[in-house]
Formats: C-alpha cells, sequence, structure tokens
C-alpha cells in the first residue's frame, strides 16, 4: 500500500505520516525501488493507534510512551492507566480554564452596549491587560 492508500485507510493524512516518520514516532517505511513508501497491516495499525491517540488529545510523547507499552505485551497496565489519568487531570484543568474565559467573556458582552458609541468595556479590559 502507497502513502496515499494508507492515509485512506487509517484517516492520517500523508502529510501527517511524514511527520510522524521525521519526529521518530512512527518508523520510516519500506520503499520500493522507485523510492515510494509501502505500508502493511502492521503499519495501517499502528497509525490508527496513533490517529485514536490523537483523537483523544494525547501529545506526541505521550502517543510514544502509549506505543511502547502498547508494543510491550509484559506492561503493567497500572502504567497505561496512570498515563491516561495524567491526561484527564490535564483536560480538566483545561476545560476549567476554558470555562474561566469564557465566563469572563460574557459578562464583558453583557457590559457592552454594542451601539454606535465608541466606549467599550472589551477593548477597555483588552488594554488594561486584566482581561
Amino acid at each position: 500500500m502507497n502513502i496515499g492508500q494508507a492515509a485512506k485507510a487509517t484517516g492520517v493524512s500523508p502529510k501527517m505520516i511524514r511527520h510522524y516518520e521525521s519526529v521518530g514516532l512512527f518508523p520510516e517505511a519500506a520503499r520500493t525501488e522507485a523510492g515510494y513508501r509501502v505500508y502493511g497491516e502492521k503499519e495501517l495499525h499502528t497509525l490508527r493507534f496513533i490517529r485514536h491517540s490523537r483523537d483523544l488529545g494525547f501529545s506526541i510523547e505521550q502517543i510514544r510512551e502509549l506505543l511502547g507499552l502498547w508494543q510491550n505485551r509484559r506492561r503493567p497496565s497500572r502504567q497505561v492507566k496512570a498515563l491516561a489519568q495524567a491526561h484527564i487531570d490535564e483536560l480538566q484543568r483545561k476545560v476549567q480554564e476554558l470555562q474561566a474565559m469564557t465566563a469572563t467573556l460574557q459578562h464583558l458582552v453583557h457590559c457592552c452596549h454594542g451601539d454606535e458609541r465608541p466606549d467599550c468595556p472589551i477593548i477597555e479590559r483588552l488594554a488594561d491587560g486584566t482581561a
């Protein structure tokens, strides 16, 4: 299977496949005599694993660790669970930050008249650095 076919089969774009290869997350593919990349089922399975991990928001480094754990059949599941729990904690922190930003913006939008007057609490707040 060439890179385009692998991309279609896994939902990972050719550009991202090449990127994953360049950062060492995904091994460089075997090549034909003409230099085209060739992928088999094992590589497709790995690309799907990477895509699913990215869909859940794991970073490249976290995915690298997850791949190592996935490939080590003797791994203790507590390592996988700990990595996933740390990611959950980070996601929850980000959600709280987004909720705080939303609340601030909602307050500012409520305070803005949104009419022809030039005074605007949104702009004022951004300008004074307290937003």
